[in-house]
């Protein structure tokens, strides 16, 4: 298994699909006594956002000893260079792709390359491309957390005011969906409440925390009356530095993000709130869910899953839904280990 996982790394390697470090990560651990490989591709390498969730792909790993599964993402938030290191891994034959797409409609061809092989393909944050997988597992329902979003907001700015809103890229399912469900909302009920964005369409910051701060800064210099900022990607931190740095306690910001990137902002108040979900448990969620389908388990209303939030879940032909939400405040956001 080492050798021959060594000789597939080599070969992505001069791809450019991974880098060597990487590659020593996948590698170390294989023993040769795996019954099923579950690899896991998801947006971008080198966030923290998906530093925890591979805690969570290794946690799965760890405690199944019939299972090889890791974590391995592409450079950037690159849809193209995700979409090569899937047809790496449909080259390798591995038994199972648990995929958090860059974007989703990019990647549905080759995911559907991936069962068409007789791999088992679970994919996470990706609710419009169900005839191309086995199963979509989001951690709730996503309209309800748009509304989250709008709720935070609109307490808040008193609702009424400007506010500008960020995704992590337009092709990003769950993010576009929570902008569309928050807009709506803010429209049914905050009458006074005016989203500022150039043709009612989200920035786009990549994942990344510079973009999100270049973003932010923009939108500030643009309207003079800005009260308010949303980012739905885990780069929020940027926009908190962006207001930071210019002292606008005036203007209020609700943004995904984890404890470490954000809690510091969150505390002080820069960040009015942080939404998020557990990475490390919908990764090990999803290994979870594409091994019970491997081990020939229907999945059904009554199927149990290990993590909090996905004791129990909702299932609707393959899409899998949990109840997973996490809201960090000032009060609360020490208490989370990630």
């Amino acid at each position: 298994m080492k050798k021959r996982m060594a000789l597939i790394l080599a070969a992505m390697m001069a791809l450019g699909s991974v880098t060597p470090v990487m590659a020593a990560e996948a590698t170390e651990g294989a023993t040769g006594d795996e019954e099923f490989t579950i690899a896991l591709c998801a947006k971008t390498e080198g966030i923290a956002w998906f530093d925890d969730m591979r805690t969570g792909v290794d946690e799965f790993n760890e405690e199944h000893d019939d299972v090889y599964a890791y974590e391995i993402n592409p450079e950037g938030s690159d849809a193209a260079k995700q979409n090569a290191m899937l047809e790496d891994l449909i080259s390798q034959g591995v038994d199972a792709i648990c995929c958090v797409p860059v974007d989703a409609q990019a990647v549905a061809a080759t995911l559907q390359k991936a069962r068409d092989q007789g791999i088992v393909v679970v994919t996470h944050e990706a609710s419009d491309i169900l005839d191309s997988v086995d199963y979509d597992l989001e951690a709730f329902d996503n309209e309800e957390f748009g509304e989250l979003y709008g709720k935070y907001l609109a307490e808040a700015m008193g609702g009424e005011g400007q506010y500008y809103a960020a995704v992590g890229g337009l092709g990003m399912t769950t993010h576009m969906q929570w902008f569309d469900s928050m807009v709506a909302y803010l429209e049914e009920n905050y009458p006074d409440m005016e989203l500022v964005n150039p043709d009612g369409i989200p920035g786009e910051d990549d994942n990344n925390e510079q973009t999100a701060y270049d973003l932010a800064i923009q939108a500030i210099a643009a309207y003079p009356d800005l009260k308010g900022l949303v980012d739905m990607a885990a780069s929020s931190n940027g926009m908190a530095l962006a207001l930071e740095e210019q002292g606008r306690t005036d203007i209020k910001l609700v943004g995904l993000a984890t404890p470490s990137q954000g809690g510091a902002y969150i505390k002080d108040g820069t960040q009015y709130v942080g939404l998020c979900w557990r990475p490390a448990d919908a990764g090990y969620t999803a290994c979870e869910l594409a091994y019970k389908i491997l081990k020939g388990e229907e999945i059904t209303n009554e199927t149990t899953f290990t993590k909090e939030g996905y004791e129990t879940v909702t299932v609707t032909d393959n899409l899998v839904v949990g109840d997973a939400p996490l809201v960090f405040t000032a009060e609360n956001v020490d208490d989370y280990p990630f």
